[in-house]
């Protein structure tokens, strides 16, 4: 039967706007761009909201190595409908409300099978500027220059290309402006906690960096029911907001005096917490989260790039 919502534009190009990259550190341009069509295994979407990652900014000022490559469209945090799907896609349909993410999943491997990590053995923990399975890309600029892909998403234009891997459908009841952090920061704070800590019930957490990680890693501990969620963090601000999100206790570092961190968290906790999250990067707190922890237990270094 004929499908009658089917797009006006599936199988040509589209032609949009998108912030543009075209050297590292430099503004991004707004730009008309073209957006091909998908091909087999492929999504086309229609990018709704999407939201800037800490991620975005780091490759955004490489200028040197395999991964600088300009010009490229960023962002890896978004929500979008499904406008036009290539061959061989059934896990989504047009007008789908999908989230585009950079982890793949496969859906067959024995690693996409397993609840005990997000790996995927089809596609590999590969990082490139292209289409994962025909190394290309879907976006020119007017004068045919190719346009680069960021973490396979690239959500910082009005219409993207995704690979189905790539590709989670979700309930159209989420409010998009917070749906689009599930991409990435909510989910890898949240399952950070929940997921690989495992934080059982009455335990103690301490959360050093109370950013969009952190207060996802605070959400993750009070939904496993967390006795005391301590957040550490320069700006005063944050405890009202962590409050929101399950925070018990804040330490300001600067208002400590001659105590370290570490000292301040064995004093709330009777001894040191029973997990500790860096969610911030910095070598110095990752050697203050192993000094808070009890002695039987070990921090968790929340990945940032």
């Amino acid at each position: 039967m004929e499908n009658h919502n089917r797009s006006l534009a599936a199988g040509k190009a589209i032609r949009c706007k998108a912030a543009v990259s075209r050297n590292p550190g430099e503004p991004l341009v707004i730009e008309e761009i073209e957006v091909d069509p998908p091909k087999d295994w492929e999504v086309r979407i229609k990018i709704l909201c999407t939201s800037l990652c800490h991620s975005d900014v780091t490759y955004w000022k490489n200028s040197s190595g395999p991964l600088a490559i300009f010009p490229r469209i960023f962002g890896h945090e978004a929500i979008g409908v499904v406008e036009s799907i290539g061959k061989h896609v059934e896990e989504v349909e047009e007008g789908d409300l999908v989230l585009p993410v950079f982890r793949p999943n496969c859906r067959e491997c024995r690693d996409c099978k397993s609840p005990k990590g997000n790996g995927c053995l089809a596609f590999g923990n590969v990082v490139n500027a292209y289409m994962p399975r025909d190394k290309t890309c879907r976006f020119k600029g007017m004068n045919g220059e190719v346009l680069h892909h960021f973490l396979f998403v690239s959500s910082f234009t009005e219409y993207t290309v995704v690979d189905v891997a790539h590709v989670v459908k979700i309930s159209s009841e989420i409010p998009i402006d917070k749906a689009c952090l599930l991409s990435c920061g909510v989910s890898t704070g949240i399952g950070a906690a929940w997921k690989v800590a495992d934080i059982e019930e009455g335990s103690t957490v301490a959360i050093f960096g109370l950013g969009a990680i952190g207060l996802a890693v605070a959400e993750g501990a009070r939904l496993r029911r967390a006795s005391k969620i301590i957040g550490v963090d320069l700006n005063p601000e944050k405890f009202e907001i962590g409050k929101k999100f399950g925070v018990t206790d804040f330490i300001n570092p600067s208002t400590c005096g001659e105590k370290n961190v570490s000292e301040e968290i064995k004093e709330i906790t009777d001894g040191g917490a029973d997990y500790c999250f860096e969610c911030i990067g910095l070598a110095s707190l990752m050697e203050e989260a192993f000094k808070s922890n009890r002695e039987s237990s070990f921090p968790w270094l929340v990945w940032l790039k």
